[in-house]
C-alpha cells in the first residue's frame, strides 16, 4: 500500500508540471553544466511573467524550474539583470509582474502609446475604493455613514464590473446585508503586494483625506437609489 501511495504521489507530482498542452516538460535539465541550467531556469521564469496577463505567482513559476531551485533566487538575478533597463519586475498581488520604472511615466504618457494601465476611476469611484480597501469587509450603509452621503448601487457596481471589489462575507447586522472587499486586481492595479502595503491610515487622517467619521476630502454625487439594504 505504501509504495502504491508513493507512486500515486509521483504521479501527480510528474502530470503536475506538464504544461497545458500535456507535454512533459524537463524541469531538472540535468544534462546541462550548473550555469546553463541555471541560466535556462531564469530565461523560462522570465518568459512566464513577460507572457501572463497577471501577476505571476511562485507556485505557477515552481512548475517550469527543477524541485530543488528556488524561485526567489531566481528573480533576484533577473532584478539585478533588468537594473538598467525602463522596466523592472515587482512583487504584486502575491506574485511577479513587469513594470516600467515609475522615472519613465511622464515619457510613456507624452508618447500616447495606448498602454495597460490601471482602471480609469473617477473621483467619487476611487474614494469609495480607498474606504473599502482600509475599512474592509464593510457593508453599503456602512460606506454611507463614512462618506455622510448615500452610495448607490450603481457606484458599488461599478466597481465591482472593474473586478476591483467582491462580495465579502455577510455581516452581523439585522438582515445580515453584504460586506464588500477589494481583490487581488484591486492590489495588481495600484502596485501593491498585500494590503499591508496601503499607505498608513493614521497618514492620511493627519492629511484630513480619510477618517471613520467621514471623508474630508470627497464631494460624491448624489446617489440614483436611496435604498438601505444589500441585494
Amino acid at each position: 500500500m505504501a509504495r502504491q501511495a508513493d507512486a500515486a504521489r509521483a504521479g501527480r507530482a510528474e502530470r503536475s508540471r506538464r504544461g497545458s498542452d500535456n507535454v512533459l516538460l524537463d524541469t531538472e535539465l540535468a544534462d546541462l553544466p550548473p550555469e546553463l541550467r541555471w541560466r535556462e531556469w531564469m530565461q523560462r521564469v522570465e518568459a512566464v511573467i513577460f507572457a501572463s496577463a497577471i501577476p505571476v505567482p511562485r507556485e505557477t513559476l515552481a512548475r517550469v524550474v527543477g524541485r530543488n531551485c528556488s524561485v526567489d533566487l531566481l528573480i533576484d538575478d533577473l532584478r539585478e539583470e533588468l537594473r538598467d533597463r525602463p522596466y523592472e519586475l515587482v512583487s504584486v498581488a502575491g506574485g511577479w509582474q513587469h513594470r516600467t520604472k515609475p522615472a519613465h511615466a511622464g515619457v510613456i504618457r507624452a508618447s500616447g502609446a495606448p498602454t495597460r494601465a490601471a482602471a480609469d476611476l473617477n473621483t467619487n469611484e476611487a474614494a469609495v475604493l480607498m474606504a473599502i480597501g482600509y475599512f474592509q469587509p464593510v457593508t453599503r450603509a456602512e460606506l454611507s455613514r463614512i462618506f455622510g452621503k448615500e452610495i448607490s448601487r450603481d457606484l458599488i457596481g461599478s466597481l465591482r464590473s472593474l473586478e476591483l471589489i467582491a462580495s465579502g462575507p455577510r455581516s452581523p447586522q439585522p438582515g445580515a446585508p453584504y460586506t464588500y472587499v477589494t481583490t487581488p486586481a484591486f492590489l495588481s492595479a495600484f502596485g501593491f503586494d498585500t494590503l499591508r502595503d496601503l499607505p498608513e491610515i493614521e497618514m492620511l487622517e493627519d492629511a484630513g483625506l480619510l477618517g471613520r467619521d467621514g471623508m474630508m476630502s470627497a464631494d460624491l454625487a448624489t446617489p440614483i437609489s436611496e435604498e438601505d439594504d444589500e441585494e
